[in-house]
């Protein structure tokens, strides 16, 4: 199963698409662990106080997880996962 990362989250992973070891039946939480092993310094970015922290968008095939089961969505065949961190806006300028 792949993540995507973007903005810092891609930095600190080195890269913008990570494969993790997850299958379809497995959760979204099971992928997250598997990326959070993989790349240990994106914990203390995505986890805050033992849970994803609020700021952090989890998406699965561009919706966020919390419209559905949170963590404990089942994976499919062809999921497609996302990670954002909050994003800033432009100068505000116009």
């Amino acid at each position: 199963m792949e993540w995507k990362l973007f903005a810092d989250l891609a930095e600190i992973a080195g890269g913008r698409a990570v494969e993790v070891e997850a299958s379809p039946g497995d959760t979204v939480d099971d992928a997250l662990d598997a990326l959070l092993d993989a790349h240990p310094d994106l914990r203390d970015r995505v986890i805050e106080d033992g849970a994803v922290a609020d700021h952090i968008n989890v998406l699965r095939n561009g919706r966020s997880v919390s419209h559905d089961e949170g963590g404990e969505t089942t994976l499919e065949a062809g999921d497609e996962l996302a990670l954002f961190p909050p994003v800033s806006g432009g100068s505000g300028g116009r």
